[in-house]
């Protein structure tokens, strides 16, 4: 890998920070379930190889990965908003409050924010916007890793619920599979109502 994972940990730090958190989401495009986001507080010397941007990864290393980064951080934080508030507040402002909340649930609050994407969540401390910063940081790489497994578990137990529409298949996403479900039995009480794909078959 040429590019530095740490560059952005590495200037926060010589800012005057110390404890830096990585921010990311998981499903703002499922028609189904919620969005997930982690937060992740790595060490200094954290010696994991391998952890990148999670849509990068195949599910088996995800899967291996997670329990790693979740023994090697010093804080990991999930938030985690379901389909009516998606529904009602619209899905980019439900996956920026489920960023924040899962800064909130870290055991050890950070004094900076690195978050993937454009926009700044709503917490009252320093924070830097990096798009594509699954890529360019360490930390929302962790991040991204935790929030798509702890997502992707979710929906797995969804299937359980729900077995007719295969969310442990596609977890939600908008699959011919998973379209031809919905056009088949309806929608279930955890698809985004809002969603074109889904609006057009609620029959309440």
């Amino acid at each position: 890998m040429n590019k530095d994972m740490w560059a952005f940990e590495k200037e926060a730090r010589k800012s005057g920070h110390s404890l830096i958190a990585g921010i990311d989401e998981a499903g703002r495009g499922p028609l189904a379930g919620p969005v997930v986001s982690a937060a992740v507080v790595l060490p200094e010397i954290f010696g994991i190889e391998d952890v990148d941007d999670s849509k990068k990864l195949s599910p088996k290393k995800r899967a291996d990965l997670f329990p790693r980064i979740q023994a090697a951080a010093l804080a990991v934080g999930v938030g985690i908003v379901g389909p009516e508030t998606i529904d009602s507040i619209n899905i980019l402002q439900a996956a920026l409050l489920s960023m924040a909340k899962a800064v909130e649930n870290l055991v050890i609050q950070p004094d900076y924010l690195l978050i993937d994407g454009p926009f700044p969540i709503p917490l009252n401390m320093p924070q830097k916007m990096l798009p594509k910063g699954d890529s360019l940081s360490i930390s929302i790489a962790a991040a991204s890793i935790v929030a798509k497994v702890t997502r992707d578990r979710i929906m797995v137990d969804f299937d359980r619920t729900y077995p007719e529409y295969g969310f442990s298949k596609h977890k939600g996403y908008p699959t011919k599979t998973h379209r031809e479900a919905i056009r088949k039995f309806g929608c279930s009480p955890i698809h985004r109502k809002t969603f074109k794909g889904v609006k057009e078959h609620l029959t309440e």
